[in-house]
């Protein structure tokens, strides 16, 4: 099955890639065009992305790119809440990945904060998102089997708030059904006011919970449904 083939709402584009390597270096290529394009017009850009092992090719064709880095802040769509050291930490994936060579000029607010409970660390991690220039300039997302994205999990006792369109936090600790439980995500008014949203997905199984989301309206089901409108597009390779 082709993306072309899901019936994407218009105003939504699709490219299809052949192969992972293909997808990264596309998308490494809009996002530093549209990086540069805030860059020019307002002297600088703010990038947000996603951790998991799925962008790891994307991050590094994009510090590969071109770019006056120094005048790029970065951050986070989520976060596990486990230590910088941690394997599973986005914060590292992005440091190891992403914040190399030239690259690593660029200005990083991550979300992880040590501190007595999941609910105080969200709040640290919330106020340190003031230092985050907003709107978002390109939002890069992923999205699970399970129709979640960023840590907007189905099921998580926070997902109503996150997904309110008036929540006025920046950030509010989730809960994953996978391991590590505990999870940190921005909420949807800061993640839905970004002037680019790229969607990265690969495979076939990603493909149909892409299409059975747009089968439905129900974001608390699938939280991906919430992002499912123009300015969006998507990235797919099998």
């Amino acid at each position: 099955m082709s993306i072309h083939a899901v019936g994407l709402p218009p105003g939504i584009a699709t490219h299809e890639l052949a192969d992972a390597e293909g997808l990264a270096a596309a998308m490494a290529r809009q996002v530093a065009d549209a990086l540069r394009a805030a860059i020019d017009t307002q002297r600088r850009a703010t990038l947000v992305v996603s951790g998991g092992r799925s962008p790891v090719a994307f991050f590094e064709r994009l510090a590969e790119q071109a770019l006056d880095w120094q005048r790029v802040t970065i951050g986070l769509a989520d976060e596990r809440w486990v230590p910088l050291g941690h394997p599973d930490n986005n914060a590292g994936l992005v440091e190891r990945h992403l914040l190399r060579g030239q690259a690593a000029q660029a200005q990083f607010v991550g979300l992880y904060r040590p501190a007595e409970s999941l609910e105080a660390a969200a709040q640290l991690a919330d106020a340190a998102l003031a230092g985050l220039p907003q709107p978002i300039d390109v939002l890069v997302l992923g999205m699970g089997e399970d129709g979640h994205t960023a840590s907007l999990f189905p099921g998580s006792p926070n997902l109503a708030a996150a997904l309110d369109p008036g929540c006025p936090r920046r950030c509010l600790p989730m809960l994953a059904p996978s391991v590590p439980h505990q999870r940190l995500t921005l909420s949807l008014p800061l993640l839905a006011a970004a002037r680019l949203t790229l969607l990265q997905i690969q495979g076939g199984a990603k493909l149909a919970t892409l299409r059975a989301a747009l089968a439905g309206e129900d974001v608390l089901q699938m939280p991906i449904r919430a992002f499912l409108h123009s300015p969006l597009e998507v990235y797919w390779c099998p």
